[in-house]
């Protein structure tokens, strides 16, 4: 597939090695375009399968904007809606919806996903690092585009789940809190990954 990566930060370089190991063709889109990977946000949408957003949640909307909302793309929504509080790190909505259905809603012409949130940039990096290929679950409304989305995961050396349509995002931010608590806040460091074992296996 050719995908286009919105931003070059960790997440972002991360995704684009562990996808273009997999075979698929990656661009950054960016603001301002300086190398030979890079092109500006639309134009790199604009020959794109597949859309990531591997940006700060408060960037999405005017990136969206730049994007005219990508209107017909895959687009996978990779932050998570973080602010710091009175008690460090934490989410800044709840329960009652999502940092991914906001953004659906500011670009309702797109098949937004929510994925590649649930655990840090060192693990989306090497994934297969692991013995027992760690979890990812991928949620969106979008049925058909949904399998190709799964496909790109698990290219990525994780085990792809579907768990519905996007508002089980509101499940997903809050999963990918759990990954930051441990790893960031109580010692665990960024080396360890959430597996879905079944009994027997």
């Amino acid at each position: 597939m050719q995908v286009a990566i919105i931003g070059k930060g960790h997440v972002g370089s991360a995704l684009a090695g562990a996808l273009r190991r997999a075979g698929h063709s990656t661009v950054f889109g960016t603001r301002a375009p300086a190398a030979a990977d890079e092109a500006t946000i639309s134009g790199a949408a604009s020959r794109a399968d597949a859309v990531i957003l591997a940006i700060p949640f408060d960037a999405a909307p005017e990136v969206i904007e730049v994007g005219n909302g990508f209107p017909g793309r895959i687009l996978i929504d990779a932050s998570n809606p973080l602010g710091v509080g009175a008690d460090g790190l934490g989410l800044t909505i709840g329960f009652d919806t999502s940092g991914a259905e906001k953004l659906a809603a500011l670009a309702p012409k797109a098949h937004v996903f929510k994925t590649f949130n649930q655990t840090g940039f060192e693990n989306m990096a090497n994934a297969s690092a692991y013995a027992a290929r760690p979890v990812m679950f991928v949620a969106g409304d979008d049925e058909a585009g949904k399998a190709a989305v799964l496909q790109l995961v698990a290219d990525t050396g994780f085990e792809a789940i579907d768990i519905g349509k996007l508002r089980a995002a509101r499940l997903l931010e809050p999963f990918a809190m759990l990954w930051i608590e441990l790893a960031r806040k109580r010692g665990q460091g960024a080396d360890f990954a959430f597996v879905l074992q079944r009994a027997g296996a």
